[in-house]
This record gives structure tokens, sequence and C-alpha cells, in this order.
């Protein structure tokens, strides 16, 4: 970014490189706020709003808790993306293996401690009465799903960084595929509510954990080398997978906070607003996965080209990534302005529910403009393993902008909501865009022998 245009400027093939990894990441994130639409869309056509109020709290209760441990997806890229690049076979089936354990620890430990985690989370959340006893039974389902989720991060993770997007795409359309139609089986068919969600969402996640295990046997065909079985049985083995993303689980603790505090203010408002809400951050999620299909192409890019040294070609990802980025955020804004309306209206058939949406859609025809600097920002922090660096923004954009601005602007209801939330992205983007800089300028983005 701060590097002679015409230097780093990235020729055809680093174009095509990029979209080669970007499409099919592009696509199968896509699938994942399609699964939350076609969610909000069952759900809100129930004639009573506290159930996609409760789907809507028991989301984000997830959205937090699994994305706390989202270091097994990010740190696996990053980490197997510059062993992909140095060509060190027995590293990327060391960090498959150390990453897959360490998920389905963590999975088993969340299961142990279900009913305390459930009960502090909707406490924190504090809905009314209706949409926290709604919310409690889809909650007591979904946890069930901790294990499959956590080892599903670390399996897409690590196709990413071996530079394999299409699996990916693979494995999350399928399976979400399968979670809409049971959705539709569980709440049409059945009769269930916000716990026929969940159990879909639950079943779906199992099925995704399998027919990934199976497409890993696979790809490791193609990595050479041997695994060390001894380096499994030693906690001294699994350090520098936790030490180094430790960075990550507060950034990302952190950044899902924020999203779960905006909901609770939401849900202090009333049940309608807290329903708008939820339905425009269906929005939220598919600019988010649009975007992050570059800054998931950028994580193997970037990744493989540091591992590999190859500083010059590091930039020219990083800059064609931008290009196709902010073209991107450009569409995105352009035809939520034009259809976001039309959107809302598919969502839910609750007529106070869309009026009120419709009221704050201005604040997500700017989400894709404003985001879109972040979101590639992390890519290349991700590739590069500066984990800190992404810490440390984060910690600076909640404590210093974040909670301030929202303080300040109580007043003004939920645009103020509104407003805090953009700030979040504003913040992200010149705190990353300045440690970008300064790495840059100082060449410290290789490792250190």
């Amino acid at each position: 970014m701060i590097q002679p245009l015409r230097k780093y400027w990235p020729s055809r093939d680093q174009h095509q490189q990029v979209w080669s990894l970007s499409w099919p990441l592009m696509l199968s994130n896509i699938t994942v706020p399609m699964l939350g639409l076609v969610d909000t869309a069952v759900i809100g056509h129930l004639p009573e709003s506290y159930h996609l109020g409760a789907v809507a709290v028991g989301s984000m209760i997830f959205s937090i808790l699994y994305w706390s441990f989202g270091f097994l997806r990010m740190g696996t890229t990053g980490m197997t993306a510059q062993a992909y690049g140095d060509e060190n076979g027995g590293l990327n089936r060391q960090l498959l293996a150390q990453s897959m354990i360490l998920a389905f620890a963590i999975g088993f430990v969340l299961l142990l401690f279900q009913q305390p985690i459930i009960q502090i989370a909707l406490q924190l959340m504090d809905a009314e009465t209706i949409v926290d006893a709604e919310a409690r039974r889809y909650s007591e389902i979904r946890i069930l799903g901790a294990p499959a989720v956590l080892c599903n991060y670390a399996i897409l993770g690590w196709f990413v960084g071996n530079q394999n997007t299409r699996i990916p795409l693979l494995l999350l359309l399928v399976t979400n595929i399968m979670n809409m139609v049971l959705d539709v089986i569980a709440v049409y068919g059945l009769g269930m509510h916000a716990d026929g969600v969940a159990a879909a969402t639950v079943c779906s996640e199992y099925f995704a954990l399998g027919l990934g295990v199976y497409l890993i046997r696979r790809q490791l065909r193609k990595v050479p080398g041997q695994l060390e079985l001894a380096c499994l049985n030693r906690l001294k083995d699994y350090q520098n997978l936790i030490v180094v993303n430790r960075y990550l689980f507060v950034r990302t603790l952190l950044l899902l906070g924020s999203l779960a505090f905006f909901t609770a203010q939401g849900a202090k408002q009333g049940t309608d607003i807290l329903s708008a809400n939820a339905v425009l951050l269906n929005f939220l999620i598919l600019i988010a996965n649009c975007l992050d299909g570059f800054a998931h192409a950028t994580e193997a890019l970037s990744g493989k080209y540091i591992g590999a040294r190859k500083l010059r070609e590091f930039y020219q990802s990083v800059t064609s990534a931008l290009l196709w980025s902010v073209v991107t955020a450009g569409l995105l804004a352009l035809t939520f302005f034009l259809f976001g309306g039309l959107i809302i209206d598919l969502l839910t058939g609750i007529e106070q529910v869309r009026s009120i949406a419709k009221e704050y859609l201005a604040w997500v025809v700017l989400l894709p403009l404003i985001g879109v600097w972040s979101f590639l920002l992390d890519g290349i922090f991700v590739g590069t393993t500066q984990f800190r660096a992404m810490q440390n923004t984060m910690l600076f954009t909640i404590f210093v902008v974040f909670l301030p601005l929202w303080w300040a602007t109580q007043s003004m209801g939920n645009h103020g909501l509104w407003l805090s939330l953009m700030s979040v992205f504003v913040a992200r983007a010149v705190s990353g865009g300045y440690v970008y800089w300064k790495i840059s300028k100082q060449q410290r983005w290789l490792p250190h022998d």
C-alpha cells in the first residue's frame, strides 16, 4: 500500500492467482449468510416475533462462543501457508494433527461446562423472558455441536493454507444446503421452532466433520514428508500453536463481544428492535463473507510468499486483492441501496419489524465501503502471522473508540448503536493501516532465521 505502485503492480498472473483462490472462498462464504438468511426467513414468517428474537440471541451466543476459538482456523491457515511456502511437509502435517487435537479437546471442555456457559450467556444478553426461554432451548441443542464446529475450523484453515480453496467450497456448500433443507423440515414439517433450527445446524456440523476427514485423507497424498507421532504426545510441542494464537483468541473475543454488546443493547430497546437488528445483521454477515473471500486468499498467498521469502510477490498479491476488494465492496453497497428493502421484505413478514429494519437500512449500505479495509488487513496479518498486531488494534478499537462512542450516543437510540458499530470498522482500518505502514517501512515482514 505504501510501496510504489509501478514496482508492485500485480501482473495478469497475479490477478488470476488471487481470483483462483478467492472465487471458491467467496462462494463458500456466501453459503454461510445464506444459511442465516434461511434461518431468519423460516423463523421470521412465524406469527410471533419472539421466535426470531430467540434465534438472534442464540445465534449471537454461539457466534461468540465458537469464534472465540477462531484461531483454530486463522492460526492454522497462516502457519500452514508459511510451511507450504517453505516446502516443509512434516510441519504441514504436524499443524493439521495438532490443530485437530486441540480443537476436539476445547470442544469437549465446552460440553462439560455447557450449563454454566449457557446460563451466563443468557444473563448477559438480558432479553425479554419469553425470548430468553426460547433461546435457552436453542442453546442447549446448539452446544452439542461444539467438537465438530471447532474441528471444522481447523480443517478449513489447513486446506486454505495449502492453497486449496475448492475443498472448503465443497464442504460448506454441501453442509449448508443440507442445513437449509433440515431447517425447513424441522420448522414446517415437524412443527418445531428455534429448537428445530438448532437441531438442523448440529446435524449439519457433524456431517461436515465426517466429509472433511475423508477429504483430508485425499489431500495428504499431495503433502510430502511424514508426521512424527511423538510431537502429538508432548505438551511442549503444542506451545507454539497455543502461544502464537493467544493473541487471536483475545482479538476474536473482543470483536464478537462488540457484536454481542450490539445485540444486547438492541434487546433492551424491545423485541421489535432486536428482531429488526437481527434481520440487518444478516447483511453484515453477507458483506463480511463476500469480502473475506479476498481476505482469505490474501492469507494463503501472503503466508506462501513470506514462507518462501518472496517479498515482491507478497506486495503484488496484496495490491491485487485490494483492487478487487474495493470493486466488490462498491457493488455490494449499490446492491443494498437498490434492493435492500426488497431483501428485508423477503426475510420477514412481520410488518413492524420490516418498517424498523428499513429505517436503519442506510447503515447497511455504508457497511461494505467502510469495512473492506479492515477485512483485507486481517487477511494480510493472518498470512504473515502478525497476530499480536491484530490483538492490539482490536484493543484500541473497542476501549478507545467503540465503547466511548456508544456511551456518548445513547440518546440517539438505535441510530447511535449503529454508529458505534460502524466505528469498529473505521478504527480497525485506521489502526491496522498504521501497523501495515510501519512494518512495511521497516521491512519486518520476513521471518528471521
